[in-house]
């Protein structure tokens, strides 16, 4: 049994900005090359269609990738095909090459539809696959509408139940999206064949997908709130269930194979892991942090993380090491949120000092920024190197979005930090 590694807080912080392409923010070169540097880091980006401040995996890849453009992940998407959209934590993009161990996802979708939508509505699935076999890609408005049938949280037109289905199935796939908008083919169109016919048993599939988790947040712990877990299993396998199945059998395959290492995490309460490939990473957060050196040796930069941004993944971590309470409050009742609707962490260095809820305005051509909220104790005016860094990252999502302005907060409590803003923005 390999002991765990003891790790301060403060190293533990910079330990996560370093693994995660942080220290310093947008270091990577602007070009789509990038965007697979990302995913081969993190593993999987969760998928997220609202657009408010920008799309969740775009917000991701803008943090850190210098001029990051959403065409070149939609490229990657629907032209190279280098990554594909399937369920692992939620909707995620993953890599093409590692479908072999995502397919779990399709062959479970398939038995459950087998047995109820494509069973019961056999005439209409059949008539889809015709029209995409003879047609080409199809799109869920290009078929005159039918009855609508429940489907997950309400009911839907069967034509696009069912057109999801077979996309869950496996059977369909994303040719491209425009907007919201899906657009499916045959998935031997997509993809190589030999690639849909490489196959892996369920063991090796779930514990590839169990280590996603670990790869994509860096220093995951045993438990946690249940959306880290989502598509993996339970924490311990059902009596009639082999033990393999549970995520504690997994993990410790994990561990006993050298791939995940443990490690105690100063003020943090259980073990934790990191990647075997992350110790020089650990070791090099230990080494800046004894010599009293910024993140990555550079000057402090500034970025907004995405609500669903691997870094952000752990609420629980988040509050424990960053003494940060950060809910996504999208899907809270407006009349009950405490900050706002898409609000941002603001991540300053190594620590998580504010919010900011940015939302790209098309039609006027600003990046308003609805709210603006700077931690209990943190003063932005008094902190060296947060104006400036902070400005690069409003001008930096004010580019991205293709737009001319930003429009700051107008109310007393922020004119000092807005008058200073306004002098870098200028």
């Amino acid at each position: 049994m390999t002991a765990p590694r003891r790790v301060s807080a403060a190293a533990a912080r910079r330990f996560m900005v370093l693994r995660h392409g942080l220290a310093p923010a947008r270091a990577l070169p602007p070009e789509a090359a990038s965007v697979m540097t990302v995913v081969d880091r993190l593993g999987s980006l969760q998928f997220d269609p609202l657009e408010v401040a920008g799309r969740n995996h775009d917000l991701v890849l803008l943090a850190r990738i210098a001029g990051y453009r959403r065409e070149w992940t939609d490229g990657l998407l629907y032209e190279s095909r280098a990554l594909y959209e399937t369920y692992n934590k939620g909707l995620s993009l993953v890599p093409t090459a590692e479908m072999p161990y995502y397919r779990i996802a399709w062959d479970r979708s398939s038995r459950r539809h087998d047995a109820s939508s494509f069973d019961e509505h056999a005439p209409l699935v059949a008539e889809l696959l015709d029209r995409i076999r003879v047609d080409g890609e199809l799109s869920s408005t290009d078929v005159e509408p039918r009855a609508a049938i429940d489907w997950y949280w309400r009911p839907t037109n069967q034509v696009r139940a069912l057109l999801e289905a077979l996309g869950e199935a496996g059977v369909l796939g994303l040719s491209r999206r425009a907007g919201n908008r899906r657009y499916y083919d045959l998935v031997e169109r997509l993809f190589p064949l030999e690639l849909l016919a490489e196959r892996h048993d369920e063991r090796d599939q779930l514990r590839h997908k169990l280590l996603s988790r670990f790869r994509a947040h860096g220093l995951l712990g045993r438990s946690g709130q249940a959306e880290l877990w989502l598509g993996i299993g339970r924490a311990v396998a059902r009596p009639d269930d082999p033990a393999w199945r549970s995520r504690t059998a997994l993990r410790a395959e994990l561990v006993e194979r050298g791939d995940l290492l443990p490690v105690e995490v100063e003020g943090i309460k259980g073990e934790r892991y990191v990647l075997a490939s992350d110790l020089g990473l650990l070791a090099a957060a230990e080494v800046e942090v004894a010599d009293d050196l910024p993140p990555g040796g550079v000057e402090r930069s500034a970025a907004f993380l995405a609500p669903l941004d691997p870094f952000a993944w752990d609420r629980d971590f988040l509050r424990g090491l960053y003494d940060f309470d950060y809910i996504w409050e999208v899907y809270v009742p407006e009349k009950k949120r405490r900050w706002g609707y898409y609000v941002l962490p603001i991540l300053f260095g190594d620590r998580l000092v504010g919010r900011i809820e940015p939302r790209i305005d098309r039609k006027s051509g600003a990046l308003r920024i609805l709210g603006l909220w700077w931690e209990p104790g943190f003063d932005p005016l008094a902190t060296p190197g947060l104006i400036p860094a902070f400005a690069e990252a409003l001008d930096v999502h004010r580019r991205f979005g293709g737009l001319n302005r930003v429009v700051l907060p107008r109310t007393h409590l922020h004119r000092p930090v807005v008058a200073a803003l306004r002098e870098h923005l200028a």
